[in-house]
């Protein structure tokens, strides 16, 4: 595969072969040649394979190989000539990160730091089949969960109201269509509202460390020394079920569309089609079921800390700074080649990064640009960034999603034996709990790239600006 080198943050894959499209990618010099030969790459160039996909393949820094799209993968696709593709949105649809914001200064909670994340890891369920946050849910109430997304969790009081407009999407997708998904994935979902999951899902206490930008920082209400709150999580069981249900059903379908590709796990349909009408229905569903998961984590959490620290709503002052997705399909509007073109935008471990003046921002934010929630290892760092008008020029204002593995599971667990992964957590100022010892170990610092090396590549290309870093305090896993 021939790689050429644009500039210190763009690498291109030439257009070759049934590439319609060129691939890029954003990579300072090191981490490319640490690509070179990874099979990443050779998914990158599978994604131009895609009908009716306009302007290029894209990969984030944050790029590795998942399944079909590479993790950190954005391709936009004309919305009437293209298609949908399930391995473009990924297994947990509507994986995301919200991060809550405190009054608090660390230094308030800190006597109380190791009695409030064991209070977190009680309230919050977390790893492999962690269920019953709140009560199970039947039917009907699933419907309404996949209908209204995070607007459910509100009505039963798990946030406020203002919340919604701080949640990509105000926390919905409009065209979701429960119809689509089905019941194996209901009676899967039914438990699991308000549950963190297992694997890079985390819920982490966090303290601001450094300011980049004061002015947005001043925006999104940060500021130095504040406890705040960051959620990872997403779709659950749900939305793995609606993608294994629409994986499997797509894969024959192909033939029948006359749509032939370089890699099955790119399993793709006319996004008009019958499937793809019902995938996008059911993926939107899943969308506003993990909307809905992660509005109700944050209440419990609102609630926990409360608790443990013995004071009112108000003296807390906790508020939703944003809630991005990075596992999902969006239809959108953007300009190719200086024309305004519909396209559905598949973003698969990628964030939507708009920028200043965006229509589908919050009017709070509106004139500064979207807040973007950059995720990092358990030990280092986690950023908040703000999108540009060059990420709408050059992305299709998309950015990365996090630090992004280097090492799989079964090597960081390898790497593990023999260390004692929770106390080096201690070690770093990082207070732990987590339902297994296997968790922290795949989980580690090592297992990731380092998180300020992805975000300075954005920062550096125009793609998004560094507001804020956040070091982790304290961390809930599975």
């Amino acid at each position: 595969m021939e790689v050429r080198k644009i500039d210190n943050c763009r690498f291109e894959i030439p257009q070759t072969g049934g590439m319609r499209v060129p691939g890029i990618v954003f990579a300072s010099p090191k981490m490319m040649n640490a690509l070179l030969g990874d099979p990443s790459l050779e998914q990158v160039q599978n994604v131009a394979h895609l009908p009716g996909i306009v302007r290029a393949s894209l990969a984030m820094p944050d790029i590795h190989w998942g399944y079909g799209f590479p993790i950190g993968g954005v391709a936009a696709v004309d919305e009437v000539e293209g298609v949908v593709s399930p391995g473009g949105v990924g297994y947990d649809i509507n994986c995301g990160v919200r991060l809550m914001r405190t009054r608090l200064r660390l230094e308030e909670a800190r006597p109380h730091l190791r009695a409030l994340v064991v209070q977190l890891g009680r309230d919050v369920p977390a790893g492999v089949g962690s269920h019953n946050a709140i009560s199970t849910l039947d039917e009907d109430e699933m419907v309404e969960v996949l209908t209204r997304g995070a607007a459910w969790a509100v009505g039963y009081g798990y946030g406020k109201p203002e919340d919604l407009a701080r949640c990509e999407e105000g926390g919905r997708l409009a065209w979701a269509d429960p119809s689509a998904v089905s019941p194996k994935a209901l009676a899967r979902g039914s438990d699991e509202v308000g549950t963190l999951g297992s694997g890079n899902h985390f819920l982490e206490l966090q303290e601001v460390v450094e300011i980049f930008d004061a002015k947005v920082a001043g925006a999104f209400g940060l500021f130095l020394g504040q406890l705040t709150v960051m959620i990872h999580s997403g779709s659950r069981g749900l939305g793995y079920q609606v993608c294994d249900d629409y994986l499997r059903e797509m894969g024959p379908a192909m033939k029948r569309y006359g749509i032939e590709l370089p890699d099955r796990q790119l399993a793709s349909v006319p996004i008009g089609s019958e499937e793809g009408r019902r995938y996008l229905g059911a993926m939107a569903a899943a969308a506003n079921f993990a909307w809905a998961n992660r509005q109700v984590m944050m209440g419990l959490v609102q609630r926990a800390m409360e608790r443990v620290l013995q004071i009112s709503e108000a003296d807390l002052g906790a508020a939703l700074l944003y809630d991005v997705c990075h596992n999902i399909a969006k239809r959108e509007v953007h300009k190719v080649d200086g024309v305004a073109r519909k396209l559905l935008v598949h973003r698969k471990g990628a964030t939507r990064a708009f920028g200043p003046g965006a229509p589908e921002l919050p009017e709070t934010y509106r004139d500064v640009g979207q807040p973007v929630l950059i995720p990092g290892d358990m030990g280092r760092a986690s950023y908040v960034l703000v999108g540009t008008k060059k990420a709408m020029t050059e992305t299709f204002g998309s950015s990365c999603h996090g630090a992004g593995r280097v090492l799989s599971r079964h090597e960081a667990m390898r790497r593990a034996r023999g260390r004692n992964i929770y106390d080096e957590m201690q070690a770093r100022g990082v207070e732990v709990v987590s339902r297994a010892k296997k968790t922290l170990a795949e989980e580690m610092p090592e297992a990731y790239k380092d998180v300020s090396d992805v975000v300075d590549v954005l920062h550096e290309a125009g793609i998004t600006r560094k507001v804020a870093r956040l070091r982790p305090v304290g961390v809930v896993k599975g």
